[in-house]
């Protein structure tokens, strides 16, 4: 029987992953609904804004709805940390450039506390993408 801090941690991670990967998925699928805002902010030196916008959210969708399912969390946390710190460099590029973003545009402090936000999601992310191990005895030792 499993004890009630290993039951009260499921729980919480289930609080935790189900609205933000569901949060994330949404996003994923405005990606394909309304693409021109997303693909505004591409920095240019990537090329192909309209590939980087359907793969990001391909991705934000699949993992996202990955973060919701038990059995691969831990997977779906990990690789969307990858790709938060891969679309960094477009919300890089609309700071460095001064892009809107569906029309708005963000003061520094704004763009300040969108990077807070997105360090906090890291965390989280990481979290439930924890432990990291690189051993491979599934007891941590050594």
């Amino acid at each position: 029987m499993p004890s009630r801090g290993s039951r009260a941690r499921r729980l919480a991670a289930f609080l935790v992953a189900t609205p933000l990967g569901l949060a994330f998925a949404w996003i994923g699928i405005q990606h394909f609904r309304n693409p021109e805002p997303f693909e505004a902010i591409v920095p240019s030196y990537l090329g192909w804004p309209r590939f980087w916008n359907f793969a990001s959210g391909g991705l934000e969708i699949v993992l996202g709805l990955g973060l919701v399912v038990p059995r691969v969390r831990r997977w779906s946390a990990r690789l969307l940390i990858l790709l938060v710190l891969a679309m960094s460099l477009a919300n890089l590029n609309m700071w460095i450039n001064d892009l809107a973003f569906d029309g708005v545009r963000l003061s520094t402090g704004g763009h300040l506390l969108r990077w807070f936000v997105q360090v906090v999601l890291l965390a989280v992310l990481a979290a439930l993408g924890g432990p990291w191990r690189r051993s491979s005895d599934p007891a941590g030792n050594g």
